[in-house]
């Protein structure tokens, strides 16, 4: 059964892109917040997405940031999280998530086995991050 454990609500800022001959690159900054029952706090400048498409192929993703805010127990943390996935032929986003985080009561997260979905928003995206359990 998975179970959500970090919503993300990404607010993108500034792209930027290189169409190459054998593939394109695309590189998007972004700011946010993650607002759930396990954290709620704010995405600290730097974030930012990759994403690279070679012909023929989906387009590959890769988020890397860091947040700042309170855990579940009001405790002052951090959170890095790193996002890695596809864009699919349908247009939905599949990804598989890494998280580190300075929190003790969040400190499962790091070995859990993370997967997350995306959606669009008014103002960027809104990711999913879930865990089996």
């Amino acid at each position: 059964m998975l179970k959500e454990v970090l919503t993300v609500n990404v607010e993108i800022k500034e792209e930027y892109e290189v169409k190459g001959q054998t593939g394109s690159a695309k590189m998007i900054l972004f700011g946010g917040n993650i607002d759930c029952e396990a954290f709620k706090g704010k995405i600290l400048p730097g974030g930012v997405d990759t994403q690279r498409q070679r012909p023929g192929e989906n387009v590959m993703l890769s988020a890397r940031y860091i947040a700042e805010g309170t855990d579940s127990e009001g405790n002052k943390c951090k959170l890095f999280i790193e996002n890695n996935g596809e864009i699919l032929e349908d247009g939905s986003i599949v990804t598989r998530s890494k998280i580190y985080t300075d929190s003790k009561a969040l400190s499962y997260i790091e070995k859990a086995e993370l997967t997350g979905t995306v959606e669009a928003s008014q103002l960027g995206v809104v990711i999913h991050i879930y865990t089996n359990l």
